[in-house]
Formats: C-alpha cells, structure tokens, sequence
C-alpha cells in the first residue's frame, strides 16, 4: 500500500492515490515543507489538476524502516526514496522521511495522519537552527 501510493501519487495520479490508499474524515497531515497540521483530504478536479501539473513522475523506492501494528491502529515510518520531476525544478532527488499513521474502520484501514520531511540527509546544528528560526524561506 505505501509502495502503490506513493508511487501514484508522485506521477501525480491521484485517482490511482486513492485507489490504493483511504482517507479517514478527520485526516491530518503535516507536510514536508512545514507550515501549520492540514486537516481533511480533498479529491476534486482542482486538486488532481494541481497535483497533476506538480509531480510529474520519476523513481519511487519505499523502505519501512519500522511498523507498529494492533487490531486497530497501525503505524509505518518509512523512507520514500524518490528521484524525479517536480514542478518547473530539474529532475533531482525528492526523498522524504515519512510517518504514516492508520485505523481500521469498518475492516478497511484508513489513513489518519502524515508526517513528512525532507531531513533524509543529515544537516548540522547550524541548519537546523535556521530552520527553526523561520530564516530558510523562499
């Protein structure tokens, strides 16, 4: 499921995305590029055009590095190794570090949070204070 979905929606298929992969209603998701949580999931035609026209394909690999696992939850950190195009950049690496969070509802697992970062290559203290402090912006 974390291999299909990521895949998909890196090629900016979000029908495929959602084929694969169910939202709860009360969804969160703490994006890569920070800013405040995000709550619910839109599927609509102005958010398959968006995702469309940003992700543009290239190579997924993900690795679980962890999986806790219960009748009724389920937690997956995991590394989404992906290389390619994303809006108007040149092809380059996108990994990102990942925490995905399900509940079962229903005998389907749905997915209740996101957690994602760019941090898979390690920076120093200096970075990450700047990061902190707000100063690496666009």
């Amino acid at each position: 499921m974390a291999q299909e979905s990521a895949e998909a929606y890196f090629a900016g298929d979000l029908d495929a995305y959602e084929g694969v992969l169910h939202h709860a209603d009360d969804f969160t998701l703490m994006p890569p590029f920070g800013g405040p949580t995000r709550s619910g999931f839109v599927l609509d035609d102005e958010a398959r055009q968006a995702t469309r026209a940003t992700f543009r394909g290239g190579e997924v690999e993900v690795e679980v590095d962890a999986s806790y696992v219960t009748d009724e939850l389920a937690v997956l950190a995991v590394v989404e190794r992906q290389r390619g195009l994303v809006g108007e950049l040149p092809e380059q690496d996108w990994s990102l570090r990942v925490t995905l969070a399900f509940r079962r509802d229903g005998g389907q697992w749905r997915l209740v949070h996101r957690h994602a970062d760019a941090l898979v290559h390690t920076i120093g203290w200096s970075t990450l204070s700047q990061l902190a402090r707000g100063e690496l912006t666009d």
